[in-house]
């Protein structure tokens, strides 16, 4: 069954289209389900306002939205209700209790900061060496080993600031594979980067050492178009180009995943 997890909506301040345009784009490209995952608003211990993901304030009408949606289009397409969120340790009761009480079908895992955006430095601007590179595998194996999250979005991010793919990025590939194979949780090929990568002929992420290293691991591997306009769901030949190159490599390539059950947690 085709399907997607990663798709956000206008109120991250990043993303393009309402929320029923990704509905009907998602339709169109033939996904049987669609996850809206938007960056996950966190309560600060702070006067901290983050420019990327949704206000606290506005998540119970973005929950409402996609409700609506979900009753609209039942006949359609199966739509569920997830965040993307990081692993904040300091916040992460306050997180459990969040999703468990706004009943959040999943989350999905984007290893973004350095303890959290209010104090803490973005991965993708600073794993520039190893001691980075490092933090980054402990806090994505930290966050794994919760259970919380149905699986781990763009694994190698820390090629979007590392000149290039080099032993230590060898190195912690394996770290990280191995716990996400031990830890039974799949990973993530990222669309939007393969659009990033071509726009700016670049090797960023999804890079193609990286998931050979992850073919070797047998990682469980997942698709993910990480939409931040709708028309991005319509892109079928970039599916299916990531779908046999997945493929070529022999990796296990699952289409859905379990939703959760927070209140066990």
């Amino acid at each position: 069954m085709k399907a997607n997890y990663h798709t956000h909506t206008h109120r991250c301040y990043h993303a393009q289209g309402n929320d029923e345009e990704y509905v009907k784009s998602a339709i169109k490209a033939g996904f049987k389900e669609l996850g809206f995952s938007d960056h996950s608003p966190w309560k600060y211990n702070s006067s901290f306002v983050s420019n990327m993901r949704m206000p606290l304030s506005v998540f119970d009408e973005y929950y409402a939205s996609i409700a609506a949606l979900k009753e609209k289009y039942k006949n359609d397409i199966s739509i569920k209700i997830g965040l993307e969120c990081e692993y904040f340790e300091a916040y992460m009761p306050w997180l459990k209790e969040f999703i468990k009480e706004k009943k959040i079908d999943y989350i999905i895992l984007g290893n973004h900061y350095h303890q959290s955006d209010e104090k803490g430095f973005y991965f993708g601007h600073k794993c520039t060496n190893r001691k980075a590179l490092d933090l980054y595998v402990d806090e994505a194996i930290k966050a794994m080993k919760t259970g919380l999250y149905s699986y781990l979005a763009h694994p190698d991010l820390f090629m979007r600031a590392y000149p290039e793919f080099d032993k230590d990025c060898e190195e912690i590939s394996y770290r990280l594979c191995r716990a996400a194979k031990e830890l039974h949780i799949p990973l993530e090929y990222n669309l939007a980067g393969i659009v990033y990568n071509k726009r700016f002929n670049v090797h960023q992420y999804p890079h193609p050492k990286f998931w050979e290293i992850a073919a070797e691991v047998q990682n469980d591997v997942i698709i993910g178009v990480d939409a931040h306009h709708y028309q991005h769901l319509e892109d079928i030949e970039m599916w299916e180009n990531a779908k046999a190159y997945l493929e070529k490599l022999g990796l296990n390539r699952i289409e859905t995943i379990e939703m959760k059950d927070f209140t066990k947690f």
